[in-house]
């Protein structure tokens, strides 16, 4: 993958791997995670068809509503639990035409700033495949919360299945590098408007922008902050308060059925895991 673009063919993926493709003219791009197989989980905004339709606008959140149409390549492609915005789709589908991406993890600060458009990496480091598609198959069962453009969008989404990271304090703006890069280019300009009597231009005004947008995208970086923690799967819905929602504030009975829904699951992800590694 070159400085510049992690653009990859097919056969260069594998199961684990965080993928992506933009969208829209490269407005923005849309990220899940390769669970092989040719399948991939991502998330979006609640569906609003039946589980037992693909619906083509799931696949961007931001796409225009259209009829529900089946999967020609595989019959459970758009599946996903009721009120929940993770899905499983195809590779096809999730790239929905366009070309095929791989975030980068681990990338040293230099190679980060290089990268300047924000979406595309992170100097967090990954966790192993297994425990990746673990996450990603546990949250196919058990959902990830509302949908938020900036605060818990598809890219935090996928960033948490490979890190296992989650911030602990409240300021707005998620781990995803694309909301980072929205918000940045204007605070940038903002925040360097003092200089203005020290830039002699527009083009030293242009170069402290940038300065300043490139230092925002670092240092909101998930493997720079510090104030994430590592937070096991099972834990998530309780930890931000997902699971019982619906109902108000959790009782009592919350950590059984927690318990319950981790054993559940464990069974059910080992089925779903073994299915898709026979496809």
């Amino acid at each position: 993958m070159g400085l510049l673009s992690c653009r990859v063919e097919r056969s260069e993926i594998k199961a684990g791997d965080h993928i992506y493709s933009w969208r829209a003219l490269y407005t923005y791009s849309h990220h899940g995670i390769y669970v092989g197989g040719q399948k991939v989980v991502h998330f979006t905004r609640k569906k609003e068809t039946s589980p037992s339709t693909f619906d083509s606008s799931s696949i961007s959140s931001s796409s225009k509503l259209q009829p529900p149409l089946a999967c020609p390549t595989f019959p459970d492609c758009g599946f996903q639990q009721p009120n929940s915005g993770v899905i499983l789709s195809c590779l096809d589908c999730f790239l929905d035409k366009g070309s095929l991406y791989c975030f980068e993890y681990g990338v040293a600060p230099p190679v980060f700033l290089a990268k300047v458009r924000g979406g595309t990496c992170t100097t967090a480091h990954s966790d192993p495949p297994g425990t990746v598609i673990n996450r990603a198959m546990y949250l196919l069962q058990n959902g990830f919360g509302n949908y938020d453009l900036f605060e818990n969008n598809c890219e935090d989404f996928a960033l948490y299945c490979k890190t296992g990271l989650l911030p602990i304090d409240d300021q707005g703006i998620g781990r995803s590098g694309q909301a980072s890069s929205v918000i940045g280019i204007p605070l940038a300009a903002i925040f360097s408007s003092p200089f203005k009597l020290l830039m002699a231009g527009p083009v030293g005004m242009a170069t402290v922008t940038a300065g300043m947008y490139c230092a925002g995208r670092y240092i909101t970086d998930i493997g720079v902050r510090k104030d994430v923690v590592k937070v096991a799967v099972e834990d998530l819905a309780v930890n931000l308060a997902w699971k019982h929602s619906s109902e108000g504030t959790c009782d009592g009975n919350s950590n059984a059925d927690d318990t319950s829904n981790a054993a559940h699951f464990s069974n059910k992800s080992k089925e779903e895991h073994a299915y898709i590694q026979q496809v």
